[in-house]
């Protein structure tokens, strides 16, 4: 896709970048990438992937918005209260970049339009809130051969890493079983879903415009209350069955 004169004008502080060359960019703008879940975490993701000039968002949630979710999720209005929250994160995207495609998915990704969709994309991006889609959605990417930005977090502590098939072990791996984590309960300060919400929009960026050093191999560790980084490697299980070669 060629860049028109708004869009060289629109990015042109990320093409002064020694890594970022027009090419880049125009892929950035063919790129479909699907997303997850668009509360505090997946929302972040999503409004920063509108702005790196990503073409086309394919967006995944069920449920309406409650005052509760307002502490962080940024896509959101308080009047919105009770209405979908995929269709106001999608409307509030559209109004941010317009050149952005924004299809809604008002469902959870046990839909079946999942696999077509995950056909159609060059990335995926986890940020739903609970392990059986997690791990439903994880295995649908990898019998695509689709990388996958897996991000999660709770309380203060957040955990981000690339899954590629074929490369990397996979979501079963890095998770055996489910960990001890209420999916509507668990603690969330907006700031933390923030950064890692951006930490995950920057891997997926990384993927689509072949920038260099993505986190593939590793898992990304952080506390946020004491701003400890750590990358850890991630190895794949002799058992696994979850690791089938696409």
């Amino acid at each position: 896709m060629m860049l028109s004169a708004e869009m060289r004008e629109r990015y042109r502080r990320q093409l002064s970048l020694p890594a970022m060359s027009e090419a880049a960019q125009e892929r950035l703008a063919a790129a479909t990438v699907l997303v997850a879940g668009v509360g505090g975490l997946g929302g972040t993701v999503a409004i920063y992937l509108a702005a790196a000039g990503v073409g086309r968002l394919i967006l995944y949630h069920d449920g309406s918005l409650t005052r509760s979710n307002l502490n962080r999720q940024i896509l959101m209005e308080a009047a919105g209260v009770g209405r979908p929250r995929v269709s106001m994160a999608a409307a509030a995207i559209r109004r941010f970049n317009p050149d952005c495609r924004v299809e809604e998915r008002p469902t959870t990704v046990f839909a079946p339009t999942l696999a077509g969709d995950l056909a159609a994309a060059e990335v995926a991006v986890d940020a739903r809130h609970n392990f059986p889609e997690r791990r439903h959605l994880a295995r649908l990417a990898w019998e695509a051969g689709k990388p996958l930005v897996e991000a999660a977090m709770s309380g203060m502590e957040a955990t981000l890493t690339v899954l590629m098939p074929g490369f990397t072990p996979c979501l079963d791996c890095l998770y055996p079983e489910d960990p001890a984590w209420d999916p509507m309960g668990f603690p969330v300060l907006g700031a933390v879903s923030g950064a890692l919400g951006a930490l995950a929009a920057l891997e997926t960026v990384k993927l689509l415009a072949d920038l260099p050093h993505p986190l593939l191999g590793d898992l990304l560790y952080a506390d946020l209350s004491t701003l400890d980084f750590r990358r850890l490697p991630v190895y794949r299980s002799p058992s696994c069955q979850g690791c089938p070669r696409p």
